[in-house]
């Protein structure tokens, strides 16, 4: 009887911490993931020309990625959970509904941080991704505390993801050139507009609670055109990619693809309109970043 006691909670505890887990997956909506990795993993395939192929190097990128994202999100959620939990667009987020506690999201952040730090050693003898992970994790944390001083706290979000081809090229092949800055400048004026046309849900919160944001400072329409020239910048970034890293036809489609895309995005989202957002933000952009990465591979392999 005692042993059937033991299995049964056992059992409970097994199935609380998966409960505890699908949470936390929700909370930092790691199915987004999809915005940054796919960049990621072009920059590789590009670099894959210069050097080597190493089944490792492949497996160091995604858990890069994914840990980096997770401890950035997880952290976010942390310091943002009393403004969260104002708001009513967000109040019922995780932590502020209180289906997670803050110390389990610490302690999720925490394993996160230190997997990232792990996975950079896959680059070994490499050791430049070891060196530069604690600053970069550092940056991507700060990106939480933008709002609270500069309105283009959406740039820095920008700049967190721009970020993930410069650090591949460096763990590939220990240098930087024009071919991952391009691919940088591409994710940094993609995301600063969609971000910006996301906050715009929030412009009437943010001036309330006196948080910096471009649609609380700009006003909607203003912002609304700041985001679609950021998506001209980065369809003209695109375009100087193909050039330089000698892509071909089929890249040059899926310029011309996500041009449409964007303009599509831009379609549905008015100033007097915001209920499609989240249609913009979240399905138009990861067909964006899958699509150039399938449309990229192809490119270089056929």
């Amino acid at each position: 009887m005692e042993q059937s006691f033991q299995m049964a909670g056992s059992r409970v505890s097994v199935s609380k911490m998966l409960l505890n887990v699908r949470r936390i997956l929700e909370m930092i909506r790691f199915s987004h993931t999809l915005f940054a990795l796919p960049f990621a993993l072009l920059a590789a395939c590009l670099a894959w020309r210069q050097v080597p192929f190493q089944a490792q190097h492949l497996l160091g990128i995604i858990l890069a990625m994914v840990f980096a994202r997770c401890t950035a999100m997880a952290f976010n959620r942390l310091v943002d959970r009393h403004i969260d939990a104002g708001n009513p667009r967000t109040a019922l987020r995780h932590i502020p509904a209180g289906t997670l506690s803050v110390t389990s999201v610490t302690v999720f952040t925490t394993v996160c941080c230190v997997g990232f730090v792990l996975s950079t050693l896959l680059f070994l003898p490499n050791w430049l991704p070891l060196v530069l992970s604690v600053p970069v994790l550092a940056f991507l944390c700060g990106y939480s505390f933008a709002k609270r001083f500069t309105i283009w706290c959406h740039y820095w979000l920008a700049a967190a993801l721009m970020l993930s081809p410069i650090a591949v090229w460096i763990a590939l092949c220990g240098t930087v050139t024009a071919t991952p800055l391009l691919l940088a400048s591409v994710i940094f004026f993609w995301v600063g507009g969609f971000d910006i046309i996301y906050a715009c849900q929030d412009a009437d919160f943010d001036r309330q609670k006196r948080l910096h944001s471009i649609p609380a400072r700009m006003g909607v329409p203003g912002a609304l055109r700041l985001a679609a020239l950021s998506h001209v910048l980065m369809l003209v970034c695109l375009g100087g990619l193909w050039y330089e890293a000698h892509m071909h036809l089929i890249f040059g489609v899926g310029v011309i693809a996500v041009a449409i895309l964007l303009i599509y995005e831009h379609s549905l989202v008015r100033p007097d309109d915001l209920t499609r957002v989240n249609l913009a933000f979240f399905h138009v952009n990861s067909l964006i970043s899958v699509g150039l990465l399938v449309l990229g591979i192809a490119d270089l392999w056929l």
